[in-house]
């Protein structure tokens, strides 16, 4: 939830989405609000269990074909999820993807991760560690300059996370295998957007020269790092469209004062957006992680 809250909290972006899609949001294993701990003996997923949920996922909800967004680690798993079930992707919006090994020093840095997860938990060192990965230098703030909002909102969610859920996920991206390979493979279209602060700029990078450039496109934000969708939403929202509209998937929204019409820009916000305004009621539901009849919430 913290990838996208800006983006979706933005007007412009909120009534683009919001009125021409039906968005499901995928949470890792145990990231959910609530989210009781997973228990630390349970073998952690790998990225290509944590593919293969999303395809459980969509069953579950008797869904086809969709459009994949996602943030980071989020983008590599979407990515490898592509690659496996093409036939169920139309396009990929990845914002600061992976899609190599991790390198020694981001392998080295996710171990000291992981080390202070299992013997601190989520402690203020482990947040530091993950804002620093996430939001460039100007929002962070300074000693003379406080943090932003988007910061402070970020830093409020990770306190809620369970430590050993964190820690499990964080294993199984540091696990992850380079799938450049099959980058080529990929025909639907993408959308790459990366900041320019970003410890993951040359990924992207590297990401785009291997796709097929008659498919991919790649939009570089300036004075921004890995949380695009956090830090500039605004800049995404231009691209997006020409992207959307290249699958005749969006019309702009024609607003009226009509109150049956409650996504209007002049009315949006974090509580008309929240489930329960909605009227949804929402519980985990049930995936496999492996092969064993181990079942654990997505």
């Amino acid at each position: 939830m913290s990838c996208f809250q800006g983006l979706f909290f933005w007007p412009e972006a909120a009534s683009m989405l919001l009125h021409n899609f039906c968005i499901y949001h995928i949470c890792p294993p145990g990231h959910e609000l609530g989210a009781a701990p997973i228990c630390p003996d349970d073998p952690a997923p790998s990225v290509d269990d944590l593919a293969d949920q999303i395809l459980e996922v969509l069953n579950y909800f008797g869904l086809g074909s969709v459009m994949c967004m996602g943030v980071t680690a989020g983008a590599y798993i979407l990515t490898l999820f592509a690659m496996k079930y093409r036939e169920r992707v139309l396009g990929l919006i990845l914002v600061s993807p992976l899609c190599k090994a991790p390198s020694w020093s981001e392998w080295l840095y996710n171990k000291v991760m992981a080390n202070l997860l299992y013997f601190y938990g989520m402690c203020g060192l482990v947040n530091e560690f993950l804002l620093q990965r996430y939001f460039s230098k100007e929002v962070r703030g300074t000693a003379e300059v406080p943090e932003s909002d988007i910061v402070q909102a970020c830093r409020r969610l990770l306190d809620e996370r369970q430590s050993t859920n964190v820690l499990q996920y964080l294993q199984a991206i540091n696990r992850r295998p380079d799938i450049t390979d099959g980058l080529k493979k990929l025909k639907c279209r993408t959308l790459i957007f990366i900041g320019d602060s970003s410890p993951f700029h040359s990924e992207a990078l590297h990401m785009i020269a291997k796709l097929d450039k008659r498919y991919s496109a790649l939009v570089e934000v300036q004075a921004c790092g890995s949380m695009v969708t956090e830090e500039q939403p605004h800049a995404m929202l231009i691209p997006m469209e020409y992207f959307l509209m290249g699958y005749g998937m969006y019309r702009p929204c024609q607003f009226t004062d009509s109150p049956k019409s409650p996504l209007s820009p002049s009315c949006i916000s974090p509580e008309l957006l929240s489930p329960e305004s909605m009227g949804l009621k929402l519980k985990p539901i049930k995936t496999r992680v492996s092969m064993s009849n181990v079942d654990k919430p997505f």
